[in-house]
């Protein structure tokens, strides 16, 4: 028992002791629903790492009474799909339920490993249930997609966090016999980001460090995480801190920790596809109106990646890192759109568009004076006809704030000025 991971010992057995996703799991979730009808669809989970996405495909499984098999995206291939369907294939019998079919990682399916399940799925020969950290819209071929339903887990809460960790040390029958105080949580819960596996893993190594009583703190947690850091990440790679450096070092212009965080990723079998995802993310958040090419060129890569794989990715990569870190920066356009989301969100009128802005395709529209008094634009001095485009009781209203710190938006921003004469 004391060899088996934490992790695994509290594995929840039914969804009473399924710890967060109360969305899903809760009174009303569509899981409940799954349990009492034992109709299942194929279905995705998708989420950060350790939040409950292969604790809830077993649980299901376990639940419903049917078999499951596993496979690993990082180590399966098209073969062992193949033998997988086919032993689901000869466990058919007259109006049984079809097994299920885990795939854990399934963003890491090529094109041809997803193609080998379309058929299986649509035949009813197994019930897929994949599980990724990456959003399934860009990782899984469409026909298999529009034949799953895709649920979105969260990362689990600080009381939530508290909730497992309560738990852990109350019903672990190793746990229960050792004398162990908890005064403070704040490093468990910053160490852990939301993420329900690490919580436990690091209780497992502040717990192994002596075998006398144990008090836990902050700083005990922090100095047995230093002293074993090797073990607090399977991968001696502290992966998301990683990622976090990566990101920040290009938005901060600096070239040389950018690449070097880069080399770091890859060494450590960080998935391309990944970090070119976020150098898009971070042409348009970051660099933005500053350089609109940047976000060309992060295309560019996101494209070429795709299509070449490692070991040339890292060129690309690298060359798109090194670009987007030595731009100019702006988040002008970031700003702008969560203004005007948050306008939109907390709204409480139904804003009516300018009759002028509006079509007119039937009579009765124009008697009602929908479009008229609308210029168009490119029948006046610069292409520029001065009426009002926001509804009348947000006339004026600023969204977006040039950045004029960047000679591109300067211009932006003077161009806007002369137009609008001061309104904006």
């Amino acid at each position: 028992m004391a060899n088996i991971p934490l992790a695994e010992r509290l594995r929840p057995r039914t969804l009473d002791d399924y710890i967060g996703q109360a969305h899903l799991v809760g009174p009303n979730g569509v899981f409940r629903k799954f349990l009492e009808t034992g109709n299942v669809p194929s279905f995705i989970l998708w989420g950060p790492p350790g939040v409950g996405k292969t604790s809830l495909a077993k649980l299901v499984a376990a639940q419903l009474e049917r078999s499951m098999f596993t496979l690993s995206a990082v180590t399966a291939g098209v073969k062992e799909v193949r033998e997988v369907i086919e032993s689901a294939r000869r466990q058919q019998f007259f109006n049984s339920r079809p097994p299920f079919l885990f795939i854990d990682e399934i963003h890491r399916f090529n094109k041809s490993q997803q193609d080998s399940l379309l058929g299986a799925v649509e035949q009813g020969v197994v019930t897929l249930i994949g599980a990724t950290t990456e959003n399934p819209s860009f990782e899984v071929i469409s026909p298999l997609l529009s034949r799953c339903q895709v649920y979105i887990l969260k990362s689990m809460t600080d009381a939530e966090l508290q909730q497992l960790l309560d738990r852990a040390l109350e019903s672990d029958a190793e746990l229960r016999g050792r004398e162990i105080e908890v005064q403070e949580t704040g490093a468990f819960f910053a160490f852990s980001g939301g993420d329900a596996r690490k919580l436990l893993n690091i209780l497992d190594i502040v717990t192994g460090a002596s075998a006398g009583k144990i008090v836990i703190t902050d700083d005990y947690v922090t100095e047995c995480l230093q002293q074993n850091i090797a073990l607090y990440d399977k991968n001696g790679e502290q992966h998301y801190d990683v990622i976090s450096a990566f990101i920040k070092s290009v938005r901060g212009s600096d070239p040389n920790a950018a690449v070097y965080y880069l080399a770091r990723m890859l060494a450590g079998g960080e998935e391309p596809r990944f970090i070119a995802r976020r150098l898009v993310i971070l042409a348009s958040e970051d660099i933005g109106l500053a350089n609109p090419n940047a976000l060309l060129l992060a295309n560019a890569c996101f494209d070429t990646v795709h299509k070449i794989g490692m070991p040339e990715a890292r060129i690309t990569l690298a060359e798109t890192a090194i670009y987007l870190a030595t731009s100019p920066k702006s988040n002008s356009a970031y700003l702008a759109i969560d203004r005007a989301l948050a306008r939109v969100g907390h709204d409480t009128t139904n804003r009516p568009v300018p009759l002028h802005l509006r079509n007119a395709p039937t009579g009765l529209m124009k008697q009602a004076g929908y479009g008229e008094g609308y210029k168009y634009a490119h029948d006046y001095e610069g292409h520029f006809a001065d009426i009002e485009f926001l509804p009348e009781s947000l006339a004026g209203t600023r969204f977006y704030e040039p950045d004029e710190q960047n000679a591109a938006e300067a211009k932006i921003a003077e161009r806007i000025r002369q137009l609008w004469k001061g309104k904006y």
